[in-house]
């Protein structure tokens, strides 16, 4: 579904990206893991549209879409929960949701959605007219997913979702993304919680300054202990 061959990115300082290569099938969850600043969110916003690759390509379903804005991305299929949850804090649960689907002009099929994203996710709908400042970490991160969720994206793309949560709400979200994909959806999920991404993918990147260092099956690099230790740190005696 989704194939990225020499992709190079970054910022005015520089190139952040070198060389990046990694495909995602139909149906997988495929986990990109490293330290902080080896690039992965980079690498997302590169993906969906909010940075412009300066080299590389971009293959989405078929078709070359590098350097295609946000908006075109996600009417493509693709959407984004970002790092930080980045939820709309002064505007209610229902707001929100409501943005997730601005794509969609058919008011009774946002009304179908809305239903489905309480009926997967009820505290939303208890909290539906609250301020998305005054829910908990574990809501503010299902409102998140389910924001993102409303625009029916065909794969959905996670920065960090676990950062800042308590080990029991980490172990939630990561049972959704499996109820996810057991409806069809594919995920690409961007992870420094090593147990939780590999117990949860069936294929993983092991990224550190800007590069691939290691990629295999969930199971390859869940037994490569040795060699992702020398991707985070660098080889040390």
């Amino acid at each position: 579904m989704l194939e990225v061959q020499g992709l190079a990115a970054g910022y005015q300082s520089g190139d952040v990206l070198h060389d990046i290569q990694f495909r995602v099938g139909a149906g997988e969850i495929v986990t990109i893991l490293g330290p902080n600043g080896s690039g992965k969110s980079t690498l997302l916003r590169s993906v969906t549209g909010l940075l412009r690759p300066r080299r590389g390509s971009i293959v989405f379903d078929g078709e070359r879409v590098e350097g295609q804005p946000p908006e075109a991305m996600l009417a493509r299929g693709l959407a984004l929960v970002p790092e930080g949850r980045r939820i709309f804090s002064g505007l209610t649960v229902l707001e929100n949701l409501r943005m997730g689907a601005y794509l969609e002009r058919n008011r009774a099929i946002i009304e179908e959605r809305l239903s489905s994203i309480y009926e997967r996710f009820p505290v939303l709908g208890t909290r539906s007219n609250q301020l998305g400042e005054t829910l908990s970490g574990g809501e503010q991160q299902q409102l998140a997913i389910g924001r993102a969720l409303m625009g029916r994206p065909r794969m959905l793309l996670l920065d960090e979702p676990s950062l800042g949560l308590a080990p029991t709400l980490v172990h939630t979200v990561m049972g959704l993304l499996r109820e996810l994909r057991a409806d069809g959806l594919t995920v690409l999920l961007v992870e420094q919680d090593i147990h939780e991404a590999l117990s949860l993918a069936d294929r993983a990147y092991v990224m550190a300054s800007g590069s691939i260092k290691l990629e295999g099956t969930a199971e390859e690099v869940r037994g490569g202990g040795l060699d992702i230790q020398r991707a985070y740190l660098g080889d040390r005696p």
